[in-house]
């Protein structure tokens, strides 16, 4: 039988780097994201906690004589260690013992509860969050436009997305689940079950709590509504409690709480600049999941459905594009987040690098409205004040287009289908 396709992860790089600086690196990340893929081809040893012929046998050894789960070739992979939370401190004390570097690559699906383990692990072991596979490293953008090189001064954009409407509103329902991108799987059974397995199951063993499936259900599907929005939590419990009107602030905080643990929920924060005349700017979060399939599951949505509702295929494509700038910021040292004043002056992503550079982004799936977008870019550039947070590096509509070019006003227009790190 030959060996099933693997598709190459940006975060490799990341990873390579970390493991010539640490003692250990945690990979961290959504359930079926890939996490152990990756971390396997950087590994020479790997233990598999949740191997069924051996978990029970491991458990044991981690509840009496964990040290001995850690021999073996460096870096030696401890594939999803949350089920033994001592392997943690006892990867902390082997590093220190051992005084060498890239010795274990620990993953994990879940942040275990508060008190699980003793140390944090500063100095010894490194984190990486892992998303789902962006466009780029699903080879279905064709990274004719560099993230990096627009932070370099490189504007004049070139390049023609082969993707069409159609076959976005695929892709939103399919998601960056490696093993739907392998069979591109057009059925968007595995989406669907990736929500169940978080309904009915990872949302419990996070925490060791059990939580009402139906309550987890509502709350996802109210997420997925509000989608790309900037829906307060308050609104999120009314949806709920629309159903359940014994669902709690209580309820609520623990639930939403879960799910960013499991890595589902990932709001973007708000972007506060220094200005130059006073405005106030909304500092709520907006309201985003890892990865958009997440929303078209819970919604029971299919690409024929979304192309007949253009405002939700709207909020959907941010959603994608959120998904894959993270990506790709990520391996430039940056972070995304998202703009608005009381004037309802936006930007839907920010995203702004370690050494103070930053890009504006508005997201617009058609042509019609390109025109208005970049205007809000340049309002919002001339309100920023340079001389604490410098000029933009790029202004950009990141659109659901064919061609990538630059206006003349300065503005960049980019299909998502053009772009990569």
């Amino acid at each position: 039988m030959a060996a099933r396709k693997y598709y190459p992860r940006l975060c490799e790089k990341i990873l390579k780097r970390q493991l010539a600086a640490s003692g250990a690196v945690l990979v961290e990340g959504a359930k079926w994201c890939g996490k152990t893929s990756m971390a396997a081809h950087a590994a020479h040893s790997v233990l598999y906690m949740q191997d069924p012929d051996r978990a029970t046998a491991y458990q044991r050894l981690a509840d009496t004589e964990p040290t001995r789960l850690l021999v073996g070739d460096a870096p030696r992979l401890i594939d999803e260690w949350q089920v033994a939370p001592v392997l943690w401190d006892a990867v902390r004390f082997e590093v220190d013992r051992r005084g060498e570097l890239g010795q274990f690559i620990l993953t994990g699906s879940a942040t275990p509860k508060d008190g699980a383990v003793m140390h944090t692990g500063t100095g010894r072991i490194a984190r990486l969050l892992l998303r789902p596979m962006s466009l780029f490293e699903a080879e279905e953008s064709d990274g004719s436009v560099s993230l990096a090189a627009l932070f370099d001064g490189n504007l004049e954009v070139f390049g023609e997305s082969r993707l069409t409407v159609a076959e976005l509103a695929h892709l939103i329902c399919r998601g960056g689940w490696p093993e739907a991108v392998v069979h591109n799987d057009t059925s968007y059974q595995m989406a669907e079950n990736y929500a169940d397995a978080v309904i009915h199951m990872d949302v419990n063993t996070v925490d060791n709590v059990e939580r009402n499936p139906k309550r987890v259900e509502l709350l996802l599907r109210s997420y997925a509504r509000n989608v790309s929005t900037l829906s307060s939590l308050k609104t999120i419990q009314g949806d709920v409690q629309a159903n359940d009107p014994s669902f709690s602030e209580g309820s609520l905080y623990s639930y939403v709480n879960a799910l960013r643990r499991i890595f589902v929920i990932e709001d973007i924060p708000a972007w506060q600049p220094s200005l130059r005349s006073r405005t106030a700017i909304r500092t709520s979060d907006k309201r985003q999941f890892v990865d958009p399939s997440i929303a078209t599951a819970v919604l029971h949505a299919t690409p024929d459905s979304i192309l007949d509702d253009f405002e939700t295929f709207g909020f959907l494509f941010e959603s994608l594009a959120v998904r894959d700038m993270r990506v790709y910021a990520q391996q430039n040292g940056g972070s995304v987040f998202h703009y608005r004043d009381k004037n309802g002056l936006e930007a839907d992503m920010i995203v702004r690098l370690r050494d103070g550079r930053w890009g504006a982004v508005e997201v617009k799936l058609g042509h019609s409205q390109i025109d208005e977008a970049a205007k809000h870019l340049q309002t919002l550039a001339a309100k920023v004040n340079e001389e604490r947070e410098g000029k933009p590096a790029f202004l950009m509509v990141l659109t659901g287009g064919q061609f990538a070019y630059r206006r003349k006003d300065g503005v960049l227009v980019v299909p998502i289908g053009c772009l990569r790190d």
